[in-house]
């Protein structure tokens, strides 16, 4: 398939249709063509967090960090206590080696999931 060819496969669908194959690449562990659905599905519905949170998944699964972090921070600035993508962002920022920062996320992801330390 030449670049054309692809990127209209990719975009092809109403968004409900987008959205379903996108589900399908990422159960079926190809991240990286959920992730090419879901680019094009997020632009057109930026508000809706369920579609911003599986590209951020997809670019998890499948190393790309950078763009994970930057879905996840979006989704948590709009949404503070959406405490999975907290939860997401606080293991993308550990695989980055960044651990202090990861923390403060991680922190507020269990307490927003109510996993709260007994004494």
């Amino acid at each position: 398939m030449n670049t054309t060819n692809e990127a209209t496969y990719y975009a092809h669908g109403t968004p409900a249709e987008r959205w379903e194959r996108a589900q399908l690449f990422f159960d079926a562990k190809d991240y990286t063509a959920a992730a090419r659905v879901l680019g094009g599905l997020v632009e057109e519905v930026p508000e809706q967090t369920g579609p911003r949170l599986l590209l951020a998944r997809s670019y998890y699964h499948s190393a790309q960090l950078r763009r994970a972090e930057a879905e996840l921070r979006t989704i948590v600035e709009r949404d503070p206590v959406e405490h999975y993508a907290r939860l997401m962002l606080g293991r993308t920022l550990q695989r980055q080696n960044r651990h202090e920062e990861a923390e403060s996320h991680l922190r507020i992801a269990s307490a927003l999931a109510g996993d709260f330390e007994q004494r």
